[in-house]
C-alpha cells in the first residue's frame, strides 16, 4: 500500500508560524514521525505553496498511489480548482486538519475539499496524519473484502 500525504500553503513553516496553534514540530520531524509510525505501509510526501503544483500531484496520483491525505491549508476553504481533481480520481481521499477548523475564524469553518473526500480529521493535531492514514487502509481492506 502507497499513500500520499499532500501538504498545502504554508505548512512548510510548521513549528515556526503560530505554534501554540500548530504545535512546535517542522513538517520534516512530522514527516519522519508518519514515516516511523507506519512499518508496513510506504508513506510519500509532497508539500507546496503553488495550488497548480498540488493540482498536478493529485492528477498523477492512480499512477502510483492507492490513497491520498492532504491538508490543503488555506487552500481548503476557496480551491475549486483541488476539488476538481480530488473528484477526478477514483482513490480514498482524507482532508486532515492540524488545528480544530470548525473552532477557528469564521472564514476558516468552511472546507470546499471536504465533500469529495471519504471523510476528514480536524483538531487532533498531527496525531491526525495518523487517523487519516489508518482509515484509508481500512477503505482500502474493506474493498478488497
Amino acid at each position: 500500500m502507497h499513500i500520499l500525504i499532500i501538504n498545502g500553503p504554508n505548512l512548510n513553516m510548521l513549528g515556526v508560524r503560530r505554534p501554540d496553534v500548530y504545535g512546535y514540530k517542522s513538517l520534516d520531524e512530522i514527516n519522519a514521525y508518519i514515516k516511523d509510525y507506519f512499518k508496513k505501509v510506504n508513506v510519500s510526501f509532497f508539500q507546496s505553496n503553488e495550488e497548480g503544483k498540488i493540482v498536478d500531484e493529485i492528477q498523477k496520483l492512480s499512477e502510483n498511489y492507492d490513497g491520498l491525505v492532504i491538508n490543503p491549508g488555506a487552500l481548503t476553504h476557496y480551491s475549486y480548482a483541488i476539488r476538481d481533481a480530488i473528484e477526478a480520481i477514483d482513490l480514498p481521499v482524507v482532508e486532515i486538519h492540524i488545528s480544530n477548523i470548525a473552532a477557528r475564524e469564521g472564514f476558516r469553518q468552511k472546507s470546499v475539499i471536504s465533500e469529495v473526500c471519504a471523510g476528514t480529521v480536524s483538531g487532533f493535531g498531527i496525531y491526525g496524519y495518523i487517523l487519516a492514514v489508518q482509515a484509508i487502509a481500512h477503505q482500502l481492506k474493506d474493498k478488497k473484502a
